[in-house]
């Protein structure tokens, strides 16, 4: 059996035995399944974890190595400025189709809630903290932020917003290899070589545990909330479902076959494995090894380009993300009576475009954005309550757009590369 079906398999399994369980196994009733959960717990968190102790020096070793290459090759600037264009196209695209969608279907209009309770939610107000924090700031602090004072100290930080101040360092120091060495063998040039492979090998030790691993996530997640975390706002959720499966199978379909002139539907599939790695761990970052890995052997994409691309793009190509942070507003405005003008909706759309690209790549990384927004354009912020229940489902759902977005930017980006000169085309094949 391929991995990806066993994949599908442990995630498929994951959903039945957990659903099952949750009508007919009720912890209060059985005190044996808290044992049988924690052991889940146990099992999700030894893989998750083999895989996020690499992500760092996978990032650092893959984007140096990636801008050493393309410095090296003076192609730095074109696949930067090709890598930026596509990010900001898709993203803009996507948000529109969520505005799109919510006007026309307004998933908000009619929903009944309890307003006393939903402002008691302690998650909202958690995130409701986050966002007072975060708007403190002055707007200079995010500029010089994205510099690191002490990259060990980011590094370690990485999961706690620190990750895009990693990727500054590793652009900068790569390019600056790139310029002061010339020679391919040099030592430092192969360390980072031996850390990236070295990664890739945790990253396979973590891929034959990973069914089993995938198996406890989606049985814990499906166990907690049973099938009935939908009913409230299942309109919504078909709206958000739909609105990212448009972005996935029409807009990127599209643009693969414009820009790439690749058959779409065999891109995807190539993608498979990625796709069920990102929907069972809801994270862009613990995903990376794994994209990285399909984009080189499954798509055959030049590394240096994947490298640079999938590295970039677990944090700064969020397509998923701005959907949802666009989705979620207007219906919040729906449900509350909000009445957003023509520009406010603007605002609206730059905004979760930009908040797309700086959204955290972990789960419910999406959260004080969207809380952000609300203040913005006047909509209560408690009302994030009302879609908490079922954040962890469209999280899943939405990392995986975001995955398949890299995917799809890498594949763009390549195929710019395969109509150059013949010079530049033997570069990338010889990376």
């Amino acid at each position: 059996m391929k991995q990806y079906q066993k994949l599908i398999l442990g995630f498929c399994a994951g959903v039945i035995i957990g659903l099952i369980a949750y009508y007919t196994l009720p912890e209060k009733v059985h005190p044996w399944m808290k044992t049988w959960t924690e052991v889940c717990t146990l099992v999700g968190a030894i893989f998750l974890k083999m895989i996020f102790m690499v992500v760092v020096p996978l990032l650092v070793s893959a984007l140096m190595l990636g801008v050493y290459e393309l410095g090296k090759g003076r192609s730095l600037g074109k696949v930067a400025m090709r890598s930026l264009g596509f990010t900001i196209l898709l993203s803009a695209i996507a948000v529109l189709v969520a505005i799109l969608m919510t006007n026309v279907l307004q998933p908000g209009v009619g929903l009944e809630f309890d307003p006393v309770q939903l402002a008691k939610n302690q998650a909202v107000i958690s995130i409701d903290k986050n966002m007072q924090a975060a708007q403190a700031k002055p707007w200079t602090t995010y500029i010089t932020d994205l510099i690191p004072q002490n990259p060990i100290d980011s590094a370690a930080k990485a999961f706690s917003g620190e990750i895009i101040a990693v990727m500054v360092f590793a652009l900068l120091f790569g390019y600056a290899l790139s310029i002061c060495v010339k020679d391919e063998n040099h030592p430092f040039v192969k360390m980072l070589e031996a850390i990236y492979n070295c990664s890739l090998k945790v990253i396979d030790w973590a891929m034959q545990i990973a069914p089993y691993g995938i198996f406890a996530i989606v049985f814990n997640t499906t166990y907690r909330m049973g099938a009935g975390f939908l009913a409230n706002v299942a309109y919504f959720v078909g709206v958000v479902v739909l609105s990212l499966l448009i972005q996935q199978f029409v807009v990127y379909a599209l643009c693969l076959k414009i820009f790439a002139k690749t058959n779409p539907w065999t891109y995807f599939k190539n993608c498979r494995e990625a796709y069920v790695y990102a929907f069972s761990t809801a994270s862009s970052n613990a995903t990376l090894p794994i994209a990285l890995e399909v984009a080189e052997k499954s798509c055959k994409l030049p590394p240096k380009i994947a490298r640079f691309v999938l590295t970039c793009g677990a944090s700064a190509n969020q397509n998923g993300s701005g959907l949802y942070e666009g989705a979620v507003l207007l219906f919040l405005a729906q449900v509350f009576g909000v009445d957003l003008t023509f520009g406010q909706q603007v605002v609206v759309v730059l905004t979760a475009v930009l908040g797309g690209i700086g959204t955290a790549g972990v789960p419910g990384g999406t959260l004080p954005i969207i809380a952000i927004l609300c203040v913005n354009v006047g909509v209560p912020v408690e009302g994030l309550g009302l879609i908490l229940g079922v954040d962890r489902f469209l999280d899943m759902c939405r990392t995986t757009l975001n995955v398949s977005g890299d995917l799809v930017i890498a594949k763009l980006v390549s195929a710019g590369f395969e109509t150059d000169t013949p010079e530049t085309n033997q570069q990338g094949i010889s990376a």
